[in-house]
């Protein structure tokens, strides 16, 4: 299936222009198996212009020495965990670190409570193993022992989600760079490159808490909120251009003063007070992060485009808006209530948000 054709290509697809306009000026020391060196991979994820000219666009909008400890951090032995709530680009900045680094961002295990240990180990063809019993043809490889056969980066999003017992099988894997294969009297050995992000967010501390022995294998990484407003309308702005044009929605890109009033919303329910602090507010139980502040103004778009004349109005975000703060039915309808009454209707300009808002609820 060809690249244009598929809802969203791996981040080595769709940025291949600019991987191979950094891999043609790129002359410093690269490590073993990688495309890029450090200093490439984090000019791809902060952005800049090259010396011919060549614009490379941001991926992450952020402080660029947390991009280089965490790439510094996998031309080590040491794994990496990139920690954060919900929202602060964890999975994202973790797959353009292994497109731009191994040129292969799909060796991927997705963290869930079911997640088994052929996960991150292998299983088996059991038609095959019936058929001929134990044989490398009958091995399923797992993305980390195929990362590891090939030298690349393997990811695990949610590793906090994992079973603890799982969790366990990566110790040894992180330590020897070695995955035994008993039904064979082999083992797979790491070739040089190979290496492991993972992810997780504060919000799941608890659910399934990493050991020790686990987390002394990891480099932590702590990717925070956004500092400040205009960094996160950067942010979503950037992003909602980018699904607009997958998605090819019928909506011209959203004025920056629309954008500004949500991220301000979302950025005053979850501080718990008004832009210039004079006011404390009740936050929701929600979390109110970046990432649904883009998903309120894609689905914004989606409306306008379809249902709308094409330009992004406070009655096409309304329903997005209220759906995004009020998770608990009670205590957040109060707290969003509120919040309406005391600080959007009296803002200069949001009347019309205002009303949109108060039809929504």
């Amino acid at each position: 299936m060809k690249t244009q054709e598929v809802l969203r290509a791996p981040a080595e697809q769709e940025f291949a222009e600019e991987l191979a306009a950094l891999a043609r000026a790129d002359e410093r020391q690269k490590p073993a198996n990688w495309k890029l060196s450090p200093w490439a991979v984090v000019t791809y994820l902060i952005g800049g212009k090259l010396d011919n000219g060549f614009q490379i666009k941001p991926k992450y909008i952020g402080q660029r020495r947390l991009m280089e400890i965490a790439v510094a951090t996998l031309a080590t032995d040491r794994a990496l965990l990139l920690l954060g709530l919900p929202g602060t680009a964890k999975s994202w900045v973790s797959e353009h670190i292994a497109a731009a680094i191994s040129g292969d961002s799909t060796l991927l295990v997705q963290g869930t409570a079911g997640t088994g240990e052929e996960s991150i180990r292998y299983s088996w063809n059991y038609a095959l193993l019936l058929a001929k019993g134990p044989s490398r043809e009958a091995l399923v490889a797992s993305p980390f022992m195929r990362a590891m056969e090939t030298g690349a980066l393997a990811r695990l999003e949610e590793l906090t989600r994992v079973p603890a017992d799982v969790q366990d099988t990566l110790i040894s894997l992180l330590s020897e760079k070695t995955l035994p294969v008993p039904e064979l009297a082999t083992e797979v050995r790491a070739a040089r490159g190979f290496n492991l992000i993972a992810t997780a967010n504060n919000k799941d501390r608890g659910v399934n808490d990493m050991s020790s022995a686990l987390k002394r294998r990891f480099n932590t990484v702590v990717l925070p909120t956004p500092d400040s407003l205009d960094e996160e309308v950067s942010i979503v702005q950037m992003r909602v251009d980018s699904i607009g044009r997958a998605l090819e929605l019928p909506a011209e890109a959203p004025a920056l003063a629309e954008i500004r009033r949500i991220v301000t919303v979302f950025r005053e329910l979850r501080e718990g007070k008004t832009e210039d602090g004079k006011a404390k507010l009740k936050s929701p139980s929600g979390t109110l992060s970046t990432a649904e502040a883009i998903s309120v103004v894609s689905n914004g778009m989606a409306l306008a485009g379809h249902f709308g004349d094409g330009t992004l109005r406070a009655a096409d975000v309304a329903s997005g808006l209220v759906g995004a703060v009020i998770k608990d039915p009670v205590q957040d309808t109060i707290v969003w209530r509120e919040y309406l009454e005391t600080v959007v209707k009296e803002r200069d300009g949001w009347k019309d948000l205002y009303r949109a808002c108060r039809e929504q609820s």
